[in-house]
């Protein structure tokens, strides 16, 4: 069923530069990156915070994922001369040609990018990203910034909650390539699938590219394809254990079936000739990989076929894997499944069949994976294409990326809105630990204050509008950002997917349960420090006054 794929640390990076060139952007970047070069203000030293408002799909916490491509992509940036071209032909005729040549001169050597590690379990409003640099550079990043980690980090998540839905028992298979928006999408979905705690991929671009193990089984089509057992070629399948001379499978296989039919009182007219030369002609084909779906026509005559083909195979020496299910009730049709298995098993002296494993796949979502945990069932993979790579619960996560400090000044959105207010100043963000080793609270600071100590009482301010003040004492402090990105250089070693999703399952299990319950989860605490707190006043009390002067006069 899987293969484990080698992928290289090269091919995800040839990757990004083919789907994340300089030009994938918004074309209002460009003309607000020539308005700051037209007032001299392009080189002003500035900074911008990458941050989500809400946690996705009702729940209280996020996988950030998507770093490592925002990495190769600042390391990469540059614009072309074709890249120039087509923008001379889209900016309003008026623009100095000056300024052409001048983002022909760009890269992103003077931007420092400052980040929450990939993997790493996050919450909203708090700045996973903070980008530095030449104000006019670091204002041209922001879409291909937001489109690198808003996709990927949701899937993630929605990948976490699927393996919590499930427990660590089954095996998850994502199959969604066929559902997903675009190749790029598909592709995105299968590694952040993987990352965020699923086994397998169908997709095989993405076990070449980033090592993720392949599995697949047949469609319905093969099953149908055929009529009659006459279309199988070919006919025979050489013993395993040593024999020379090749064996008629097919006879083989007709005494085994009436054997099963005997054993389990079925008759052996009513199984599908067509379905059984089928099996037959996979098995012959791939007679250690034999997991074919046995639902085209009937479960129950379809399974009578399956054990026909496996005793025979088993005879060989060869070992099927299992069965899939793919419609009606998943749950109960896996345990009748797994009676007969059992029973083969136990009256053939087949104990080959006590590790043949059940797939289940029919439209799952995470519902389906609780409800699969409230059930008796014996699935042993579940397979998830739909639900899980479209978010169909979430479309979007909604990061966005704004101002927060120009020429060493605070800088502050103030809207309406509280929800829609940004948080200014550049910062550090520490995660503070409780006595049991998990984290209750993450606290943004200005850069510039002495970070929290561990032992000593911390004062801080719920960003929640009606959050009274807090005073805590963590057991342990951890500083979130870290420099990732600097003088044109990524400045830690990338990661591979395998690495990634370790990490994942690290910062997740160090997550209180409350905070993990997929239905109504306690809300994790985000909160300013005291000195934030009082810079967030002042601005806007600042605002709020000069605003009515505007309106007295």
């Amino acid at each position: 069923m899987a293969a484990p794929c080698s992928g290289t640390r090269a091919a995800p990076e040839r990757s990004i530069l083919e789907r994340a060139p300089a030009l994938l952007t918004d074309l209002y970047q460009f003309t607000m990156a020539y308005a700051y070069w037209r007032a001299g203000r392009h080189r002003e030293h500035s900074a911008f915070e990458l941050f989500f408002r809400e946690d996705p799909f009702c729940g209280c916490f996020t996988i950030f994922a998507g770093l490592d491509d925002c990495l190769l992509f600042l390391r990469d940036f540059r614009f072309t001369d074709r890249d120039v071209d087509f923008l001379r032909s889209v900016l309003p005729p008026a623009t100095d040609p000056a300024f052409f040549r001048y983002l022909r001169s760009l890269d992103c050597c003077g931007v420092t990018l400052r980040s929450v590690p990939e993997g790493t379990v996050v919450f909203a409003r708090e700045p996973l990203m903070e980008v530095a640099g030449p104000l006019a550079v670091v204002q041209l990043l922001e879409t291909s910034l937001l489109c690198l980690v808003n996709y990927a980090s949701l899937v993630c998540s929605n990948a976490a909650r699927f393996r919590l839905a499930s427990g660590p028992r089954r095996k998850l298979l994502e199959m969604g390539l066929r559902r997903a928006q675009g190749p790029d999408g598909g592709l995105t979905a299968s590694r952040y699938s993987y990352i965020g705690g699923f086994d397998l991929t169908s997709n095989v671009q993405a076990g070449l590219l980033f090592g993720i193990p392949v599995a697949g089984t047949m469609a319905h089509s093969y099953v149908t394809s055929f009529t009659a057992i006459e279309e199988v070629s070919p006919t025979t399948l050489v013993d395993s254990n040593g024999g020379r001379d090749p064996v008629d499978f097919i006879s083989l296989t007709r005494d085994w079936l009436a054997r099963v039919c005997e054993l389990l009182g079925a008759e052996p007219g009513k199984i599908h000739q067509g379905e059984l030369a089928a099996f037959l002609s996979y098995a012959i084909a791939y007679p250690n990989n034999f997991l074919p779906v046995i639902d085209s026509y009937s479960v129950t005559c379809g399974l009578l076929s399956f054990c026909a083909v496996a005793l025979a195979l088993c005879e060989l020496g060869y070992r099927p894997l299992g069965v899939r299910l793919d419609s009606g009730d998943l749950c109960k049709q896996s345990v009748d499944v797994r009676c007969v298995l059992t029973r083969c098993s136990e009256h053939f002296s087949t104990s080959a069949f006590d590790s043949l494993i059940i797939v289940g796949t029919n439209n799952i979502s995470e519902q389906t994976m609780v409800e699969l945990n409230e059930t008796e069932n014996a699935i042993d993979v579940v397979g998830v294409g739909t639900h899980l790579v479209t978010c169909t619960k979430q479309p979007s996560l909604g990061c966005v990326y704004k101002l927060v400090e120009v020429r060493g000044q605070p800088k502050m959105k103030i809207s309406e809105d509280p929800q829609k207010s940004t948080v200014p100043g550049r910062k550090a963000v520490y995660r503070l630990i409780d006595a049991d080793g998990h984290p209750f609270l993450d606290l943004l600071c200005l850069a510039v204050e002495p970070p929290p100590e561990a032992g000593r009482h911390v004062r801080c301010h719920p960003l929640a509008a009606d959050g009274a003040p807090l005073s805590v004492t963590p057991v342990r402090v951890i500083c979130l950002r870290q420099e990732m990105f600097a003088k044109g250089q990524v400045t830690r070693p990338l990661s591979s997917a395998a690495e990634t999703k370790a990490d994942v399952e690290r910062s997740l299990q160090s997550l209180h349960p409350r905070h993990k319950r997929l239905q109504e989860p306690d809300s994790y605490t985000v909160a300013l420090s005291e000195r934030l707190f009082n810079l967030v006043t002042d601005l806007t009390r600042g605002s709020t006054k000069k605003n009515n002067f505007i309106m007295d006069n």
